[in-house]
């Protein structure tokens, strides 16, 4: 198989910048999309193995910019992982101005900037009839978020997105499939689990500690292989059997 070419959003940190570095590793050459961390864009990019890496600076709750980012892109796309998204409170204890702005911008960028790229991502795709999509869902999509109800809504969407999107495009060779971490050791996963409940957090696994990224990582690689095609419309728990769903 030649050089891939490979678009991770969310790509600067956590389970994205692991991600860039696995693909790197294995000789695909990696576009990474984020949001506003020039600093962090910048210190993947040397860290990534390879030459012809480069990042893009975008939000991708704007659609503009969504298609800004794929306009930039003018050969034939191999893989897509949505990685990109935001865990913040949205409970029924807000007011109710602090309640829509946490919905929305939720919601704004993990489901509908999401589907964005997917949808310029498969124009691309489609042309040359192989592709693989990969999106960053949860297990809190599955166990509840009373404390994050758009957190939860928003990764509930992305799984019921993922599998219509894996039946609208099995006609053209391409796979869609989604992975759900627990928690992981990111900076999104710190604060909460350094607060009083952290250690119960953490216990919840019988391996008694949290998934590494690049766990995570070496997951999204698997799927994002041709071997691994017929796993569309797919959704991968790596949770470390904290959670279980029928």
């Amino acid at each position: 198989m030649g050089r891939r070419l490979i678009v991770i959003t969310g790509g600067s940190r956590g389970i994205g910048a692991a991600t860039a570095i696995k693909f790197a590793e294995e000789n695909d050459r990696v576009i990474i999309v984020y949001h506003s961390n020039d600093q962090a864009a910048s210190e993947l990019l040397t860290q990534l193995k390879g030459k012809g890496h480069f990042a893009i600076k975008a939000n991708l709750s704007n659609p503009g910019e969504v298609e800004t980012v794929f306009d930039r892109i003018d050969e034939p796309l191999d893989v897509l992982v949505n990685a990109a998204g935001i865990a913040e409170e949205n409970s029924l204890n807000q007011r109710p101005e602090e309640w829509i702005k946490s919905w929305n911008d939720t919601l704004s960028l993990n489901l509908s900037g999401l589907a964005h790229c997917c949808y310029y991502a498969s124009q691309n795709m489609i042309k040359h009839k192989s592709g693989n999509i990969i999106n960053i869902s949860s297990r809190g999509a599955f166990r509840g978020e009373p404390d994050m109800l758009a957190y939860g809504a928003s990764k509930g969407a992305v799984n019921s997105f993922t599998q219509s999107l894996a039946k609208a495009l099995g006609e053209h060779d391409i796979s869609v499939t989604a992975v759900a971490p627990g928690f992981v050791d990111t900076d999104m996963a710190s604060k909460i689990l350094s607060s009083k409940d952290g250690r119960e957090l953490i216990n919840e696994s019988p391996f008694k500690r949290i998934a590494k990224p690049k766990e995570v990582a070496d997951t999204i690689y698997f799927l994002a292989q041709r071997s691994s095609l017929f796993l569309s419309g797919t959704i991968v728990d790596v949770n470390g059997a904290s959670f279980f769903r029928m």
